[in-house]
């Protein structure tokens, strides 16, 4: 059950944050509180341009 970690660029401030890719809740850039992802179940629905995979498991 292990998942990846990705760096995502918020769209609205272009902050880099990491987020895991099988997030269970909504995650929010630390900057301006825009919604980075949403938990679908699965692998979370990632609403900003992943940059790359810091960690693959």
């Amino acid at each position: 059950m292990a998942g990846n970690f990705h760096t995502v660029v918020c769209p609205d401030c272009e902050n880099e944050q990491i987020v895991f890719g099988k997030a269970a809740t909504e995650v929010s850039c630390a900057v301006c509180g825009h919604t980075l992802a949403v938990p679908t179940g699965g692998k979370a629905e990632i609403e900003g341009e992943v940059v790359e995979t810091v960690e693959a498991r």
